[in-house]
C-alpha cells in the first residue's frame, strides 16, 4: 500500500508518498521535475512498491508542496529539501529515478551524498550537457515575456499543444499535467527555476559524478518534444558505465504512455540491486 504523509521540511509543508516492502533504511525515490508532483509516478511506484520501499516527494511549489518564501528555487536548493525529506526518512540508501528537472536535482543530491547514493535511473532527463533549452523553456527565461506567457496560460488551450507535443499520452494525464501548472505559486517557481540555471551548473555536476561512476540507467524516450534523445547518450559522460535504453516512438512522460515497458526495464535494473 502507498499512503500519502504529511512532513514539513525546511519550514515547508508538503505530501510524501510512501510506501512498499522493502528494508528499512533502502528505498526507490522517485524525483519529479516541471510541472509535475509526486503523485504522477504512482503507475510506476506501484509497480517497484513489490520490491522495495518507495517514496516521491512533492517539491517547493509544485503538487500539495508549500512555495518558498524566499523565492529561492534552483537545482541545489531543491537537492537540500530532498535531502531533508531522504533524512526525514531515516533512508541511507537511495535508489534514485527522476524525470525531467528532477534530474538536475537528483545529480545535485548524489553529488552532495555519493555515498547514500545506490543507483541513478534517469526517464528522459540526466546531466544535461550541451543542452539547447525548448522553446517555451526560452520564453520562461525571459524577464517579462515569461510573466506575461504565464498569465495567459489557459488550460484548454494548453491540453490542445501538449497532445499535439505528446500524442502517446492520455487526455486524462494531458489534463493532469496542465492543471500542475494552474496555481500561481507553481507558475512562479517555474520561472525562478529556469532563470536560475545555468550550462555551468551541468558541467560541475559532470566532473563531480563522474568521479564515483554509480550504477546508472537512462530510459528514454526517442520522440520528446523537449530533450532530444543525443541527452540520453551523453550521460556516459557523467556515469561511464551507464545503461542506456532508447524507448522507440514514447515522449517525455514515456511511463505514463506505456509503464508496462518503463517498468519491464526499471524493475529488472533495481531488482539487481535493491538489497
Amino acid at each position: 500500500m502507498i499512503a500519502t504523509r504529511r512532513m514539513t521540511v525546511e519550514g515547508l509543508d508538503t505530501s510524501v508518498l510512501v510506501g512498499g516492502s522493502g528494508r528499512p533504511g533502502e528505498a526507490v525515490v522517485f524525483v519529479h521535475g516541471n510541472p509535475d508532483a509526486g503523485s504522477d509516478w504512482m503507475p510506476l511506484m506501484t509497480r517497484i512498491a513489490e520490491v522495495a520501499t518507495v517514496v516521491a516527494p512533492d517539491l517547493p511549489g509544485f503538487g500539495n508542496a508549500d512555495p518558498r518564501p524566499d523565492g529561492d528555487y534552483n537545482i541545489y536548493s531543491y537537492a537540500r529539501f530532498l535531502d531533508g525529506v531522504i533524512s526525514r526518512l531515516g533512508i541511507d540508501r537511495v535508489h534514485l529515478v527522476a524525470h525531467d528537472f528532477g534530474g538536475p536535482f537528483a545529480a545535485a543530491w548524489a553529488a552532495d551524498h555519493p555515498q547514500k547514493v545506490a543507483s541513478v535511473t534517469f526517464i528522459n532527463t540526466g546531466v544535461l550537457l550541451g543542452y539547447r533549452w525548448h522553446r517555451m523553456a526560452r520564453i520562461w527565461q525571459t524577464p517579462v515575456l515569461g510573466e506575461l506567457a504565464m498569465r495567459a496560460v489557459n488550460p484548454r488551450a494548453a491540453v490542445k499543444v501538449l497532445s499535439q507535443e505528446n500524442p502517446g499520452l492520455s487526455l486524462a494525464w494531458v489534463q493532469t499535467i496542465v492543471g500542475h501548472l494552474v496555481p500561481k505559486k507553481t507558475r512562479r517557481a517555474v520561472l525562478r527555476l529556469y532563470r536560475a540555471t545555468r550550462q555551468g551548473d551541468m558541467e560541475q555536476l559532470a566532473a563531480r559524478l563522474r568521479q564515483h561512476d554509480h550504477d546508472a540507467l537512462v530510459l528514454f524516450g526517442d520522440a520528446d518534444a523537449y530533450i532530444p534523445v543525443e541527452q540520453a547518450h551523453r550521460q556516459v559522460q557523467v556515469f561511464p558505465r551507464v545503461d542506456i535504453r532508447v524507448l522507440p516512438g514514447l515522449g517525455h512522460w514515456c511511463w505514463l504512455e506505456n509503464t508496462e515497458v518503463v517498468a519491464g526495464h526499471l524493475l529488472a535494473f533495481l531488482k539487481e540491486r535493491v538489497r
